[in-house]
């Protein structure tokens, strides 16, 4: 086999390596990187801002129900309950929905599994993160470290 071939077969192991051992082992997801979480910003303004809302305040009267009698998205800023969560439970609801994770949900939140990769989950979930206090942060990276 020649070098090139042996070269390339090593990259595509460890590439194949790195993103497997990736989805397993990515908590806590902290607010640490200003590259990831300017990754995040775009897309949560992408997929996120039509419901929460672009500054993260969420629905106005979130703890309310819409015209559809369906809950209405609530603040990502810290002034909500998401801080409240560990990273694999927030990862979770963004990949799949909650409709999918809650028996008899009455809400709107769909997953992104087919438009988001874990990592670009994780960019988001370090932007969202990037609003909250230092208390509710460092709170939260306690409930999401393995």
């Amino acid at each position: 086999m020649n070098k090139f071939i042996k070269f390339f077969l090593f990259i595509f192991f460890l590439f194949n390596l790195v993103n497997s051992s990736y989805a397993s082992n990515h908590y806590p997801i902290t607010r640490d990187s200003k590259l990831n979480n300017e990754r995040g910003k775009l897309l949560y303004n992408e997929y996120c801002a039509s419901c929460h809302q672009v500054n993260l305040s969420g629905a106005k009267n979130w703890k309310g129900y819409d015209s559809d009698g369906h809950r209405k998205a609530p603040p990502l800023n810290g002034t909500g309950h998401t801080w409240h969560h560990p990273d694999q439970t927030l990862h979770q609801i963004i990949k799949y929905g909650l409709a999918k994770l809650v028996k008899n949900y009455k809400g709107k939140m769909i997953g992104f599994e087919k438009n988001l990769s874990d990592r670009e989950i994780d960019y988001i979930l370090g932007y969202i993160k990037s609003y909250w206090s230092d208390e509710y942060y460092n709170h939260q990276i306690s409930m999401s470290i393995k």
